[in-house]
């Protein structure tokens, strides 16, 4: 009895990261094909960063 494969398919992703790919080479580096630092700021505007949540001496950015 032989398993079936799944269809490989594109994830499911928000709609200003459409064609997001991230890639390890055989070295261990990442590669991606958006800029980090589009990246960081999709990130800072969509998460909450739990480690500064309680924190008193930062405004929030808005």
């Amino acid at each position: 009895m032989t398993k079936k494969k799944k269809k490989e398919s594109d994830p499911r992703v928000h709609d200003e990261l459409k064609g997001f790919k991230m890639e390890i080479n055989s070295f261990g580096e990442i590669s991606s094909s958006f800029p980090i630092d589009k990246i960081n700021e999709f990130l800072n505007k969509n998460v909450e960063d739990k480690k500064l949540k309680d924190r008193d001496d930062l405004g929030k950015e808005e």
